[in-house]
C-alpha cells in the first residue's frame, strides 16, 4: 500500500528526479526528488488543483510572487490557475510529492 518505496530518490546536484506514482481520472500524484541546487520551475495548472507534501528535507516552495521555506513534514495547496514552483537550496536531496486533480 505504501509507495514511498517506489519513490526514485536518486537525484546528483542540480538534477530533478520524478516518479509517477498513481494516475486516476480523478488525480495524479508524482513525487519530486530535488538535488542539491535542483528546481521545478514555476508554472500553472488551470484546470488542476495541486498540493505538495514535503516528505523528506526542505524546499524553497514558490507561489506567485511569494517564497517560504517549507521543512517536512509539510503540506502547501495551490488553487487553479495559480503559478508555483520548488527549489532545493540545502546540500541533500529534497523529496517532495504533487497531487494534481481533476486529470480530465
Amino acid at each position: 500500500m505504501d509507495l514511498y518505496d517506489d519513490v526514485d530518490t536518486d537525484a546528483d546536484a542540480g538534477e530533478v528526479v520524478t516518479t509517477e506514482l498513481h494516475y486516476t481520472p480523478d488525480s495524479l500524484v508524482k513525487a519530486f526528488a530535488l538535488g542539491p541546487g535542483a528546481a521545478v520551475e514555476a508554472h500553472e495548472h488551470p484546470e488542476q488543483t495541486n498540493v505538495f507534501h514535503v516528505l523528506d528535507g526542505e524546499v524553497v516552495v514558490v507561489r506567485e510572487e511569494d517564497e517560504e521555506r517549507v521543512s517536512a513534514p509539510g503540506v502547501v495547496a495551490f488553487e487553479r490557475g495559480v503559478a508555483h514552483g520548488a527549489r532545493n537550496e540545502g546540500d541533500d536531496v529534497a523529496v517532495f510529492t504533487a497531487t494534481m486533480g481533476p486529470m480530465e
